[in-house]
């Protein structure tokens, strides 16, 4: 670390890294808000309903990520990351305060534009501003705060969900609970607001804009190049490792845990505990990750999330078969989350951050994250059918073989990347 100034360098990581904090908590808090908003917009007995209101800020997510690219490139790192707060602080208010379900609708899709920008640019960012031999455990450190937005999102959801058995509690919990859920938000993305004004911008970028990338005019990639053959085979790496991040299926209990806890013999409120348990355990493991990540390496982590989370989900999808609830199928959950949190849910956005030449960074990022979203609106738009139709066990199963299949591709193709350059790995990926 000769040379650098630690101390700033952790600074503008953290900085940058509150993106992924309200990413975490506006992804998650719906699930908590869920059973009170569709009684009070009366969507409850409208699966169709149902789903629009949950994926519509994934939807934005979409549009987020794809445009954070070419945007990145064009305007810098830094510009993105304060439009991004701007939207979760818009998004945060107006989820709250509207009445009418297509205002509702509409702001959750500008806090998920807010989701795209930050999930793309962050990671970006930490990668290009840290030295090489501490990169993945700060990059690693975006994932840490995604988690803590997850648990706080979580606990927040918890507090504000009264005892849902006594009449008048629920009523609150219908009419004005679910808001307040939406408005915790508001603060932190006010803060990230105001702190991205305190960071400087990538010299990744500073380089690509004044022409100091090789081959690069006025600092911008777009899909053409990317396209190029040279850079087929890291494209094809990062789309698998983008989308297996979400078809792993670990996500959907976040965003459905009420179905998943409930299908395994729990009531509401024993629901929100169990679901803190899950966040709890997500932190922890997340912090061992920190740790790991630079001692064992990305590959090896990728490895053992793969086929740790292979097994676990056979595990599950039996269980559920033969009817088993209680303790047991929240220890399997908690164990699943645990596996996931110390390996894909850090490695891949560290991964992302750094298999990718300099001059093609910014669109590669937003296109494995645009592909990334996708993942995760097709996974969370057909979790309630595959859950109607093959049952809890038949679903997790499936994610099971996915999550199989993926091992067999990261055995062959996943590099190691930890303690290289950026340049270093350029040389070693790009044919």
């Amino acid at each position: 670390m000769q040379g650098f100034n630690r101390r700033f360098i952790y600074f503008i990581c953290l900085v940058s890294a509150m993106g992924g904090l309200l990413f975490g908590y506006d992804w998650v808090v719906i699930g908590g808000a869920k059973p009170f908003y569709e009684l009070y917009f009366g969507i409850s007995d409208s699966p169709l309903m149902q789903g629009v209101a949950m994926t519509t800020a994934l939807v934005g997510c979409l549009f987020g990520a794809m445009a954070a690219g070419a945007a990145a490139d064009r305007y810098g790192r830094k510009p993105l990351l304060t439009v991004s707060a701007v939207l979760f602080t818009v998004s945060a208010i107006g989820t709250g305060l509207f009445n009418d379900f297509t205002l509702f609708s509409i702001s959750r899709f500008v806090g998920g534009i807010g989701i795209g920008v930050a999930s793309a640019l962050a990671p970006m960012y930490i990668a290009e501003v840290s030295p090489a031999e501490i990169r993945g455990r700060m990059v690693s450190l975006n994932q840490m705060t995604i988690v803590l937005g997850i648990l706080a999102a979580q606990i927040v959801n918890m507090l504000l969900a009264r005892e849902t058995s006594v009449a008048a509690n629920m009523t609150w919990n219908v009419e004005c609970g679910w808001r307040w859920m939406f408005w915790a938000e508001a603060l932190p993305a006010a803060l990230f607001l105001v702190m991205s004004f305190f960071i400087p911008e990538s010299p990744v970028f500073l380089g690509l804009r004044h022409g100091r990338v090789e081959g690069l005019k006025n600092g911008q990639a777009g899909l053409h190049e990317l396209m190029q053959p040279e850079y087929s085979r890291v494209l094809l790496l990062g789309l698998v490792i983008a989308v297996f991040q979400q078809w792993c299926g670990t996500n959907v209990i976040f965003n459905y845990a009420q179905e998943i806890f409930v299908g395994a013999g729990f009531n509401v409120d024993g629901m929100f505990i169990n679901i803190v348990i899950t966040g709890i355990a997500n932190v922890v493991f997340t912090i061992v990750a920190l740790y790991t990540i630079e001692r064992w390496g990305r590959r090896t982590l990728m490895l053992l999330g793969a086929g740790a989370l292979g097994l676990i989900y056979l595990t599950l999808g039996t269980c559920y078969f033969m009817g088993v609830t209680g303790i047991l199928m929240v220890a399997l959950v908690v164990t699943a989350i645990s596996v996931y949190a110390m390996t894909l849910g850090p490695v891949t956005w560290t991964l992302l951050a750094e298999i990718f030449p300099n001059r093609i960074r910014g669109i590669a990022m937003a296109t494995c994250t645009f592909a990334l979203w996708v993942g995760c609106c097709t996974l969370t738009f057909s979790f309630p059918s595959m859950n109607a139709v093959l049952g809890s066990s038949g679903t997790f199963w499936i994610y099971s073989a996915i999550c199989i299949c993926a091992f067999v591709f990261l055995l062959r193709r996943c590099p190691e990347t930890k303690g290289k350059s950026l340049e270093e790995l350029e040389k070693e990926l790009v044919s």
